[in-house]
């Protein structure tokens, strides 16, 4: 079916089930499902499409932008960057007696300073603020978890993985990738659950997922949100 409402038209279908209240949900996609008990009226559906209208559309848009792909960062004012799991404007800031760049969040801004206004400045001094950001977040989640383990890591490290959120070894040395500073808490804190969970089982098997599923019984949308995001954590 097709439906127009504030100069936006979208396709959606409609199931209809022994359920006793209406439900919407959009696949990876971009379908747009209702699941309704039978015999629900149209009006209802259609109002349930309005209500939820500007949801619809923000989430329809982030789909296609993850197909799209991450577009190339430009190194300007206004240009947006995750933190946190939230996308934030930065404001550049020459200071030509600076010793190191550096980046700090103020209010609703990422404030860069940099002593030379190339990309290639502003680019690293991004990157540096996501490592102290993310090693920051993770030694404050492994500490929150650590009394579920009877093992404490023996290290941990930040790293530029192109492939993996976070690693565990045979000795117990944790590595996180620096982009999880780009995700949400919850999220930062489900990779530490997930490596620390390596510390007592190395492989992913059913204990394993048994031990993160008690821990943390919601792991698998933290898992979702960096499968549907992870193309646009990049500076």
């Amino acid at each position: 079916m097709i439906h127009t409402y504030s100069g936006k038209t979208i396709r959606f279908d409609i199931k209809y089930k022994n359920r006793t209240s209406i439900g919407m949900k959009i696949d990876s996609y971009g379908n747009v499902e209702i699941q309704a008990p039978k015999g629900t009226p149209n009006e209802r559906i259609l109002r349930l499409l309005e209500e939820n209208w500007e949801l619809i559309q923000q989430k329809l848009k982030e789909i296609e932008d993850r197909f799209h792909g991450p577009q190339k960062k430009v190194y300007e004012h206004g240009e947006n960057f995750l933190f946190l799991g939230k996308t934030y404007p930065i404001q550049i800031f020459q200071n030509k007696n600076l010793d190191q760049d550096y980046v700090v969040f103020e209010g609703e801004t990422l404030h860069i300073h940099v002593k030379q206004l190339e990309d290639e400045n502003i680019k690293q001094a991004l990157k540096r603020f996501y490592y102290q950001q993310c090693k920051a977040l993770v030694e404050k989640s492994i500490t929150s978890y650590q009394s579920h383990f009877k093992t404490k890591p023996r290290s941990i490290r930040i790293t530029d993985s192109k492939t993996t959120w976070g690693t565990c070894d045979s000795r117990q040395q944790l590595t996180f990738n620096w982009r999880l500073a780009m995700a949400p808490r919850e999220v930062v804190d489900y990779v530490v659950v997930h490596e620390m969970c390596h510390m007592v089982h190395l492989n992913h098997d059913r204990s394993f997922w048994r031990l993160v599923g008690k821990i943390m019984p919601d792991y698998k949308e933290k898992e979702d949100w960096l499968t549907l995001s992870n193309w646009k954590m990049t500076v």
